[in-house]
């Protein structure tokens, strides 16, 4: 495949893609998800759509970030504008729409207990006093309908063991519901992000309950217009908490009667549904996993993601620090997920505890500045801030085009190409020498640090 594309060109038709070397060193279930993609744009498409929806699916896989006990659930939003490919997504959604079934047979069996149980109970109550009234079994699914009130949507949430994913490939669902007088859950989807308490009150009952430590995914695909509805300010918390992916449309027609690969695409997910099950049941099995990283992957996130911070910090004061921020916790999501996948290649039995391999960690910092870039697009969307060949500020971009070794004589050829001042480049360059963004080799020449050692931006 062509990956053109992930050369960072500074405009919307150029966003860059997951780089080609990624996909050889993932999970081999992650490569098998992702093998029929046309183009690399619906190839990462699918890979973070397979990715999310396993995210829901395994409970019992833990990590501890910032101190706390972390579960992997992620959040997805594909926006493109209509027509764009991203209906693909919904692929995803096979890999386990078998988990789902089983549920539903689950409940379906609970329900024809229940019913005979009540017969028996309606028929003998007035000559057994001693008989109760048997409860009506809780509802059992994964996927959690978007078009659905507060209450409900947290009832079921609650009824499933704290655990479900929202998969909705129309944004619309999702954001009538929020308009709605008693579908405003958004406040439940920033603090299920972060495993936080949801408390609600069921008024059929009169019971307050408490969901302790929520485990929600959520996979969304939208227009931009559908984005800003949803979510009508980047400064909106729920914003940071999602991965962003920006589908661009492409103008070629695209051949629906190709022979190449003839095999039907919902069978290839339906059997990678049928694989990941039977992994789903042996884990479901076990006792709690708990996924690590080692110090030295522990001391490279630590400098990446400060290098990150300070390098918005130094692009502008807007917001996206909390995106930034939310990244970090994002991409050890990233790594349990992987690292979990490993679990299922080896076949072996499941660990007590398993640290993350490097080139599982590297596959997470390769996929996390492209994550950056797309979330990036959206914001300035949300903002409706005009922005310079696409929507980087020419200070970003600026920032952007330094090499990873360059001299003085160089920073100012770029800066003449971006429209800044020599005397402004050099302040730019001042102060990230003092951030540790650029190490100051020797008299005007600098080396940069957060370039990337494989060159991709």
């Amino acid at each position: 495949m062509d990956n053109s594309t992930n050369k960072n060109q500074g405009n919307e038709d150029k966003l860059p893609t997951f780089p080609d070397t990624l996909y050889p060193q993932l999970p081999q279930f992650l490569q098998d998800a992702v093998s029929h993609a046309t183009s690399n744009q619906e190839r990462d498409m699918l890979l973070l759509g397979a990715i999310t929806s396993i995210s829901s699916c395994i409970p019992k896989v833990y990590g501890i970030y910032d101190k706390d006990k972390v579960y992997s659930n992620l959040y997805l939003f594909v926006t493109a504008p209509a027509s764009s490919g991203k209906g693909k997504l919904n692929k995803s959604r096979l890999i386990i729409n078998k988990i789902h079934k089983s549920l539903r047979a689950e409940m379906e069996s609970l329900n024809e207990d229940y019913k005979k149980d009540l017969a028996y109970y309606n028929k003998n109550k007035k000559n057994n006093s001693d008989l109760v009234r048997p409860k009506k079994p809780t509802e059992k699914m994964l996927f959690i309908p978007a078009n659905n009130s507060s209450t409900g949507m947290f009832q079921l949430l609650n009824d499933n063991d704290e655990k479900g994913i929202i998969f909705e490939t129309e944004g619309d669902t999702l954001t009538q519901a929020f308009k709605s007088d008693y579908g405003d859950y958004s406040d439940g989807f920033r603090k299920a992000f972060h495993h936080e308490p949801i408390t609600y009150f069921r008024r059929t009952d009169r019971e307050y309950v408490e969901i302790e430590k929520p485990k929600l995914s959520v996979v969304l695909s939208g227009t931009p217009g559908q984005v800003i509805s949803l979510i009508p300010r980047a400064e909106d918390g729920l914003f940071s908490r999602f991965m962003f992916y920006y589908l661009v449309m492409k103008s070629e027609w695209i051949n629906p009667y190709d022979k190449s690969d003839t095999e039907d695409l919902d069978l290839k997910y339906k059997k990678l549904g049928d694989n990941f099950f039977e992994f789903y049941k042996l884990l479901n099995d076990s006792d709690e996993i708990k996924i690590s990283i080692s110090d030295v992957q522990g001391e490279k996130s630590f400098e990446y993601f400060s290098k990150l911070q300070a390098k918005y910090e130094n692009i502008d004061s807007d917001g996206f620090i909390a995106n930034v921020r939310r990244l970090g916790l994002i991409s050890f999501r990233l790594i349990m997920i992987l690292t979990t996948l490993r679990i299922m290649e080896d076949g072996s039995d499941v660990p007590n505890e398993r640290e993350c391999s490097d080139i599982d960690y590297d596959s997470v910092l390769k996929m996390i500045p492209i994550l950056t870039h797309h979330s990036r697009k959206v914001f300035f969307t949300l903002n409706k801030v005009e922005k310079p060949a696409g929507h980087k500020s020419s200070k970003e971009e600026f920032i952007e085009a330094l090499p990873k070794t360059f001299s003085r004589k160089d920073y100012i050829s770029i800066a003449k190409n971006k429209g800044i001042k020599d005397k402004t480049a050099e302040g730019y360059i001042s102060k990230l020498v003092k951030d540790g963004i650029l190490y100051k080799k020797s008299h005007n020449n600098y080396i940069n640090t957060l370039f990337p050692e494989d060159g991709e931006s």
